[in-house]
């Protein structure tokens, strides 16, 4: 009876996995990272600036290292008070007179990169 039987070249896996990270980079994340900078909230432009999609891999990351409030804007955030850590009082220049303490009321979620991930995307 014959023998028969595949062989598959070693260095398929770095092709394949070259391929697909080459896929997540150029296609996958710069659309994913258009949309949402088309999506996100523009007040000073910062925000939308800083975006950026990488892939290592094979697992593509879309968002913002530089800005620490890029996950309130896309979670949003409960209302919280705020008061002083070293002072018996606050205040900040253009401030009437010093206070207490500070109430921030919640900041509503205006999401930006889960609405430009869930986009469905045909070639």
């Amino acid at each position: 009876m014959a023998r028969s039987g595949v062989r598959i070249d070693p260095s398929a896996r770095t092709h394949v996995d070259a391929a697909i990270n080459d896929w997540l980079e150029n296609r996958i994340g710069s659309a994913i990272l258009d949309d949402a900078r088309a999506l996100v909230p523009k007040q000073s432009g910062r925000l939308q600036k800083s975006l950026r999609a990488e892939v290592h891999d094979k697992v593509l990351r879309v968002g913002s290292l530089d800005v620490n409030y890029c996950t309130a804007i896309e979670m949003g955030l409960p209302p919280m008070t705020i008061f002083p850590k070293h002072k018996k009082a606050l205040f900040w220049e253009g401030a009437a007179h010093p206070v207490k303490k500070v109430n921030l009321p919640a900041r509503e979620p205006q999401p930006f990169l889960r609405p430009s991930l869930f986009q469905r995307r045909t070639p």
